[in-house]
C-alpha cells in the first residue's frame, strides 16, 4: 500500500542512490500511485547542523535519536489510511447493545473509554466506509 524511502542523507552519493532507487522501482512497472504517493524520509540528519530538507514533502528524521519518527509515524498512517480507503473514528456504543461486538468483527478498534455512568463507551476504531455504513444502518442511533 505504500513505499517508504529512506536515505541516509550524509552519504557523499545520496542523490545519485535516489535516482537509482526511482529508475529500479520504475522498472518494476509499479502502479503509479504507489510511486506518487511514495514517502521520502532523510535519515541522520542529526549528523548534520540546522539539517532542513531542500526536497519537497520529505521528512527529516534521526533514528538514533528519535528525532521526527513521530511525524513520520503521522504521515505513514495518514498514507496507508488513505490508500486503503479507511478512517480513525471515535463512536459512542450503548454497553447493552451489540454494537462494541461488532465493531471488534468488522473494524480495528483502538482504544475502549467505558462511561460507566451512562452505560456507554466511547469507542475509536480504524474501519472502511463500507464497514461504516453498514454500522450506521444497523445502529442508526
Amino acid at each position: 500500500d505504500l513505499i517508504v524511502h529512506v536515505r541516509d542523507i550524509t552519504h557523499p552519493e545520496t542523490i545519485l542512490q535516489k535516482a537509482t532507487v526511482l529508475s529500479v522501482l520504475k522498472n518494476l512497472n509499479l502502479p503509479s500511485h504507489l510511486l506518487d504517493s511514495m514517502v521520502e524520509v532523510h535519515n541522520k540528519v542529526d549528523l548534520i547542523e540546522r539539517y532542513k530538507p531542500t526536497e519537497e514533502n520529505a521528512l527529516a528524521i534521526s533514528a538514533l535519536h528519535g528525532h521526527g519518527l513521530e511525524e513520520l509515524k503521522e504521515e505513514i498512517e495518514k498514507k496507508i489510511l488513505t490508500a486503503t480507503g479507511k478512517k480513525i473514528l471515535t463512536v459512542s456504543v450503548n454497553l447493552e447493545g451489540p454494537q462494541l461486538s461488532w465493531l471488534y468483527k468488522e473494524a480495528t478498534v483502538q482504544e475502549v473509554e467505558v462511561l460507566p455512568e451512562d452505560g456507554t463507551a466511547r469507542v475509536k476504531v480504524i474501519i472502511g466506509n463500507s464497514a461504516f455504513g453498514r454500522y450506521r444502518n444497523l445502529f442508526p442511533n
